[in-house]
């Protein structure tokens, strides 16, 4: 079975910096997305609302997006909105937070505070932000963001090489079990919300999370789903199956902790052959590249009983 659940992006801030983009593969109907491993390899996937059972947004800031979203029109969609307290030092072309605290909250006030997820992530710690700034800072914007999301969704930050790299002069204290109890505890206990860990292998009174959910998109569809864990993903990563329409290294946010992004000057050269007109996210198709199409197939379960 050929996913239909478009990802939008693990790879990329699309609804921050490539939403006119977007818009135009939904109008074209197709994107083209290379392979991150292989560049000479595009797939083509079908982008009709027949075909495509949901789309998951990810995003720091839908600002520009929130007005566009009529052009939406057919398909089924939510977000997942990261929201974190870090400074500008850590998130460094991010608006100030009470911006974004409303963005979110225009966001949910316009689709619904079930279709808008919180993703407070990732948590890591050093002589500023320390368990109690956490915990402080978590509590204070779950309580802005009551009534505006059903959920909250914590993980802890994974030293990939790129992180490590780019987070090297933050002298980052470790992260043991002990530390990441109590801190689970004492979000669970401020948080108006479900509260969720993303591909974490501890548990804590809380359940693991699906960030791309087969509950929570047969919720939105009215319509049940039969369709398996994504292999790609981590072991611990509950997501079930998608395809991501992104690229690396093109996400302008500048987040130290991205795993994503190799450097600020990769993604500003990527950014000079962004064209917002063609059907891939960086750069153009040649027509040398190995070329193949998504068969698509829905993943509805047509014979189920539909959901309210």
């Amino acid at each position: 079975m050929n996913e239909v659940i478009l990802s939008a992006s693990r790879r990329t801030d699309i609804p921050a910096f490539f939403h006119e983009w977007f818009f135009n593969r939904i109008g074209e109907g197709f994107v083209f997305v290379r392979n991150p491993m292989n560049a000479s390899q595009v797939r083509k996937i079908t982008l009709s609302p027949d075909l495509v059972d949901c789309i998951v947004f990810w995003t720091k800031n839908p600002t520009a997006m929130i007005p566009l979203l009529d052009k939406l029109e057919g398909y089924h969609y939510y977000f997942q909105f990261t929201l974190t307290p870090y400074g500008q030092e850590i998130e460094t072309h991010l608006p100030d937070k009470a911006k974004i605290i409303d963005t979110f909250k225009r966001l949910a006030d316009r689709i619904g505070a079930y279709r808008v997820v919180w993703r407070y992530d990732p948590i890591f710690i050093n002589t500023k932000y320390t368990v109690s700034y956490h915990v402080e800072n978590f509590g204070m914007i779950a309580d802005a963001l009551r009534g505006y999301t059903e959920k909250v969704i914590i993980s802890f930050i994974d030293m990939y090489s790129k992180t490590e790299r780019n987070m090297s002069g933050q002298k980052l204290e470790p992260i043991t079990l002990e530390t990441k109890h109590k801190i689970t505890k004492q979000f669970a206990d401020a948080a108006p919300m479900m509260i969720e860990t993303c591909a974490e292998k501890f548990q804590y009174g809380t359940a693991s999370a699906k960030c791309i959910d087969d509950n929570l998109i047969s919720r939105i569809i009215g319509c049940p789903l039969d369709i398996k864990k994504d292999k790609s993903q981590r072991l611990e990563c509950g997501c079930v199956a998608s395809v991501d329409i992104g690229a690396y290294n093109t996400c302008l946010n500048g987040c130290l902790y991205c795993y994503a992004n190799h450097s600020h000057s990769v993604v500003l050269e990527n950014m000079r052959v962004h064209d917002k007109s063609s059907p891939l996210l960086v750069g153009e198709w040649s027509g040398m590249e190995t070329f193949t199409e998504l068969e698509a197939k829905s993943n509805k379960c047509i014979q189920g009983e539909l959901w309210g």
